[in-house]
Formats: C-alpha cells, structure tokens, sequence
C-alpha cells in the first residue's frame, strides 16, 4: 500500500516524510524537475507486536508497513507535477497543512491550504476527464462499442461534480462506476488525511485546534480525516529514547510521539487491518483489507498458501495474552478455533494456516 505526501509550499511536508520513514533528506532538497519525489517506507507502530514478540523471543520481529512518496510542494494554479505516475498511484493521500506562522509572522489558514489544494487535485482531474471525453467522442463517431458509451455515460455524470468543486470522493458511485473510475486514478477520489503541523506552542492545546480552525466539517466529510502533529517537537521526541523520550512527552501532556497517531491514522485511512503469525523464527504483522476472507488473507503470506488452502488456525490476541503465549492453554480453554476459506479475518488476530502444496 502506498500513501502519496503532498502539501502547499513549506508547510513542513519533507520534515513529517523524514519523520515517518526514518530517512534524512534536506527540506530544500527539491529541484526543479517536474514531478520529482522522494519514496521511503514507513513502518505502522503496534504494541501488539511487541507483546507477541515479548513472548515468543524470535529471531526477527516484523511490523506492517506501508510505502511514502513525497511529491514536491504544490503552489496554487502549478498542478503539473500531479501527473506523475508514481504519485497517482498512491491508494491514499497525507496533505502536510501548515498550521505555523509563516516566516514573516503570517498566521496560519489550514482552512483556505486545504481549499486551495483540493481545489488543484479537482482541477486535476477534471482535465483527465475532459482530456478522455474528447477521445471518446472521435472513437465513438468511428466504431460505436458498449463499454466505451458507458465509459462515456459515466464520465459525464461524474463531471458536473468536480465542476462544482465536489471530490470525487464525497459521490456515492456504482460498483461497475467504481470499476470504469478505477483505471484513472483520480486524486480527488483518494482518502485524504489532512495532518495540521503544529508550531511547537500549540502542541498542548492540539485536540481543540482541529474545532479552532473550523475543521469540523472537512473532517466529517466521506473518506477524510483531520489529525496533528508537530514536525519541530517530533524531531526533538525522536532524538531522545527511554525514560527522557517519556518525561519529554509527560510535559508536552502526550502519551507517545503524535508521529505514531499519524502512522495509525494513514493506515487505517487505507482500509486496512493486521493479522499476526508466531513463533521462533519471527513474529510478524501482516496488512489487509478489512472484511478480507481466510484464503485471500493467506496470500498475503505467499500464493502458493491460498492455491493449496485447507483450513486456517486462528486464536484472539487478548486469548493468547492471557495465556503467556501458550498454545496448549488456548486450546485447553477452548480458545482455539479451525476456520474455513470464507472466514472473515479480524483485527489482531493470530493465523496459522494450514495448506497441500501438490493443489
């Protein structure tokens, strides 16, 4: 899964990619190739991992992860670079708003940042769209197919939308809708996770900025959330470890670094779950869609375990907890369950799964 990076001009975009992938480039990195980027990983923090892997003392301990492209600044009316395949590709956008005061002492407009950006993806889009109506008209004068007049039909309804300024997003399509969409990778259609970089003296007060800046309807619209975080304080957090990290954060009335909540928040905003396989060798966290069936969740391990599926072995977190990681007290409580192909694997649980490699 990859998450696409974007913001307006210095709002702290490079610093948040460098927070969330552990890489190092320089915020003024950017040249002036169009569509340049950068691309790193990040990894999706999960207490649950470390618990399991308290518990089974592996070799190697592996975390869910998702991919990071970080596209240069958009600066209002220069969308170009938007075009960039990679970036298009994204199945979920970060937008970095500046919620700081500029260099000259201007106050933040989160509110007119994200207008104006969503204003460039829908502009965006819409020149696909024209740009792929005016193809469809010619081939239709030429040879009249069916898919290309749903395509067309399709196209045209979705169109007034974005000229009234809607995403994409907010519409409630059709399943075959969905599909004929899909192959565009429209930006507007993305899940949008819209993060405020706070200036380091807001931080205390960051649950009550999102209702401050008259967030509260960006934030309940579909397919869109509003979050927070402090590039400068994160930067600070991830210098320290252990119990200076820890008293860092009591002061600032923080649990853990705001970074992590970010993490989480994308994830989820991909649709995504976790589910856990045990043992000796590794514990590792395995990423899929919500609602994903047994079969198809043993795929994400390998192919050759969803071809040959027999049965999936699947306990609780919280049962295998309570058990001190003890295989044999789960089933002696009757924790432990054998599951079908078309059981639907939930959030934290732990899979092993049973396959015929001759199938």
């Amino acid at each position: 899964m990859k998450i696409g990076l974007i913001g307006l001009p210095k709002s702290g975009k490079t610093s948040l990619f460098n927070l969330l992938t552990g890489a190092s480039v320089a915020t003024s990195s950017f040249g002036t190739a169009r569509g340049e980027m950068h691309t790193g990983v990040a990894r999706v923090p999960d207490e649950r991992v470390d618990r399991l892997s308290a518990l089974f003392h592996p070799k190697k301990t592996t975390f869910a992860t998702f991919e990071v492209v970080d596209l240069a600044g958009i600066a209002k009316g220069e969308r170009e670079s938007l075009e960039a395949k990679e970036f298009r590709n994204a199945d979920a956008l970060l937008h970095v708003v500046r919620a700081f005061p500029d260099a000259s002492g201007g106050a933040p407009d989160p509110r007119g940042d994200i207008a104006d950006l969503e204003t460039e993806l829908i502009l965006a889009d819409l020149e696909v769209i024209e740009r792929r109506l005016e193809r469809l008209e010619a081939s239709l004068k030429k040879k009249r197919t069916e898919a290309d007049a749903r395509e067309q039909e399709i196209l045209r309804r979705v169109k007034p939308a974005l000229e009234g300024e809607t995403p994409l997003r907010a519409l409630t399509l059709a399943d075959d809708e969905t599909r004929a969409l899909r192959g565009f990778t429209f930006l507007s259609q993305k899940p949008i996770l819209h993060c405020l970089n706070l200036a380091e003296k807001e931080i205390g007060r960051a649950p009550d900025l999102v209702a401050g800046f008259g967030l509260g309807e960006i934030a309940a619209r579909p397919a869109t959330r509003v979050g927070w975080v402090s590039a400068v304080i994160e930067g600070e957090v991830a210098e320290l470890a252990g119990p200076e990290q820890a008293a860092f954060l009591a002061d600032l009335g923080l649990t853990e670094p705001a970074i992590r909540r970010v993490l989480r928040d994308c994830y989820a905003l991909l649709g995504l779950i976790a589910f856990f396989t045990v043992g000796e060798d590794e514990v590792r966290a395995w990423s899929i869609p919500r609602g994903t069936r047994a079969q198809d969740a043993a795929g994400a391990i390998h192919s050759d375990i969803a071809r040959g599926f027999i049965r999936a072995e699947v306990v609780g977190y919280d049962e295998l907890l309570a058990a001190a990681g003890s295989m044999p007290t789960v089933r002696e409580r009757g924790q432990f369950r054998l599951e079908g192909k078309d059981y639907v694997v939930q959030d934290g649980e732990i899979c092993h799964f049973r396959f015929n490699v001759a199938k």
